[in-house]
């Protein structure tokens, strides 16, 4: 084994990290903080359960001889590993992301000493696909066959925008004078969202169903079993963007598409930065047609009662010749003398 603590080692999926001695510990040093604060730095929830897979990716694939030798290298060397493997610049980010708060953690409880540098990897404005009116009823329908209270999650997602865990997570209590309060979410960050009538109907329809929320009783493994099958009948199983977080998109898309400007977008959404809602402003168009109609009124306010008719500028004549005057000649006189008759 290498004794060097600056070497990094990458370890095959079947090889199992193995502590040594003198203070060096392999991979499940980065395990080790897992099991020491993931309880402290992520609520249990989806969120927490692909952290916990982004963790162990990184376990398996590195090992070192000490937690204190993370550095730049290192970081580079999993981004390029990420990079081989296909990952995206997005996916990239959301992994080490995960690790960084867990390091986070460990440097404020003084277990390493400092934390290597990352400059966030840049993420492209990917294509954001959303439901049709024809798609929505297609799917709702295909979905309903099969489960119904389903088929109400599906509709009260598109009417809120919630994320499947937010609206899983939502109690009874949760919900007052048509706006529903979601405590548990993505960004830490509590929202209220009014609620359209469907969504209304579709809170009352799930009361039958039992559970301390509307949606409670439903797990997201089977949810989304339901959704595939459905999308499969639909033949939507080429689209790799058909997947439950669409109806969040659809419900952006549709916002923006009305004319809401993007703040209350973000606000509504629960976007932590205008960034993410951004993605969405292309579908804007009602906000051009304001720009252009703006300018077509500063320029009715600012025009002539005529408007200015284009005209070639006047050319000039050219200058007749005139024969300057002369003293007629003997040959002139007698020719004219001809010409006059005589009385």
């Amino acid at each position: 084994m290498h004794t060097d603590p600056e070497v990094f080692i990458p370890v095959s999926s079947a090889e199992q990290p193995i502590a040594t001695e003198g203070g060096c510990v392999s991979a499940p040093g980065l395990s080790d903080l897992w099991h020491q604060h993931a309880g402290s730095v992520w609520e249990n929830g989806r969120h927490k359960d692909n952290c916990y897979a982004f963790i162990f990716e990184i376990c398996a694939f590195m090992r070192l001889q000490k937690i204190a030798t993370y550095d730049d290298i290192l970081i580079d060397r999993l981004v390029t590993h990420f990079r081989e493997i296909g990952n995206r610049n997005s996916t990239i980010n959301r992994k080490l992301s995960a690790l960084y708060k867990l390091l986070k953690k460990a440097e404020r409880t003084g277990q390493i000493t400092r934390l290597p540098s990352y400059i966030r990897l840049r993420e492209r404005n990917s294509r954001v696909r959303f439901l049709t009116a024809e798609e929505e009823s297609s799917m709702f329908g295909a979905v309903a066959a099969r489960n119904t209270h389903h088929a109400l999650l599906c509709q009260f997602l598109v009417d809120t925008g919630a994320r499947v865990g937010e609206a899983l997570a939502l109690k009874w209590n949760d919900i007052h004078n048509n706006a529903a309060t979601f405590w548990i979410t993505k960004s830490g960050r509590s929202r209220t969202v009014p609620l359209t009538r469907r969504a209304v109907a579709a809170l009352k329809s799930a009361r039958p169903y039992g559970g301390t929320g509307p949606f409670t009783s439903i797990t997201y493994a089977n949810f989304k079993y339901n959704w595939n099958q459905a999308r499969k009948d639909l033949r939507f199983g080429d689209d790799p963007h058909m997947v439950p977080h669409i109806l969040r998109h659809t419900c952006a898309s549709r916002l923006v598409q009305a004319g809401i400007d993007l703040r209350r977008v973000q606000t509504f959404l629960g976007h932590q930065t205008i960034q993410m809602t951004l993605r969405y402003a292309h579908l804007a168009t009602n906000d051009l047609d304001q720009c252009a109609s703006a300018l077509d009124a500063i320029n009715m306010a600012s025009a002539p009662a005529k408007p200015p008719v284009a005209t070639r500028p006047a050319s000039r004549a050219p200058a007749l010749r005139t024969a300057s005057p002369r003293a007629p000649s003997t040959h002139d006189k007698s020719k004219s003398k001809a010409q006059i008759p005589q009385p």
